[in-house]
């Protein structure tokens, strides 16, 4: 995952449009949430009576299935129409709306919290830092989410490299998500161990489905997949069965400032 991507304004869009056709792959190999990072993205709004929660840019619902473990009343908002397809065949109770960050399909107030997984950086923060306020209730939390490998263990860093590398932990701060706005004065950062079980052969679909492997022409995305399997097959760590991949979810949350206090 690279949680600032690089490139310019034509590669960045490709990237960020590059995932529905992939969405099947997407569903199955990403990893989901922990939920004490859910928990603490919520918290400033736990206590209230129905929570009403909005995932946007939900995807094909990784995120979603963590937040109905705390609230019935999610909503999703998806702007590419295979993922929220998917979305729709995996959680048909869920609200699921075509949307955008940028031009949110709700009313005014009408949320108590915000919770983005993976999906913050894809957004043209000038527009939808204004618009996630106009959703949120007065006190409401905006909340996002990121899972990266953690690239402290060696194997983990090798692996990268192979794969063209992604974001470190040491390149990670709060302010690199978003500046502090009006709407949004503070910035909370914190982070939480999390893994998931992985074989050879699914961690190289997984590193199939990030952006920057997406929008290769296909000979060149199979050969990369094709060396990233054959280190993974000749890492002591990972080449026999199953193995944990450590990683960390890093999170932020902004309380919104009440302009009417």
């Amino acid at each position: 995952m690279s949680t600032f991507p690089d490139g310019d304004a034509e590669t960045l869009a490709r990237r960020a449009s590059s995932f529905g056709g992939q969405a099947a792959a997407y569903a199955a190999e990403r990893p989901d949430y922990p939920d004490s990072a859910v928990r603490w993205a919520l918290e400033p709004v736990a206590g209230r009576t129905p929570l009403r929660v909005l995932d946007l840019g939900a995807g094909t619902g990784k995120l979603t299935e963590g937040l109905l473990r705390h609230t019935e009343n999610v909503t999703a908002v998806e702007p590419d129409p295979a993922m929220l397809t998917a979305f729709r065949a995996h959680l048909p109770e869920v609200r699921a709306l075509a949307g955008t960050a940028e031009r949110i399909p709700l009313a005014d107030g009408s949320v108590d919290a915000i919770v983005v997984g993976q999906a913050l950086h894809w957004f043209d923060l000038s527009r939808a830092l204004p618009e996630m306020a106009r959703v949120l209730s007065p006190g409401g939390v905006l909340a996002a989410l990121w899972n990266i490998d953690d690239h402290r263990v060696p194997w983990v860093r090798g692996l990268k490299e192979v794969a063209r590398g992604t974001t470190a932990l040491k390149d990670w701060n709060a302010e690199s998500a978003f500046a502090p706005t009006a709407e949004f004065p503070a910035i909370e950062q914190t982070e939480f161990p999390h893994a998931q079980r992985r074989t050879a052969e699914s961690m190289a679909a997984t590193i199939g489905t990030h952006s920057h492997v997406l929008v290769l022409p296909e000979a060149e995305r199979a050969a990369l997949l094709g060396r990233i399997l054959d280190h993974l097959r000749a890492t002591p760590e990972t080449a026999s069965g199953e193995f944990d991949l450590p990683m960390v979810t890093l999170a932020i949350r902004s309380t919104r400032a009440d302009a009417r206090g």
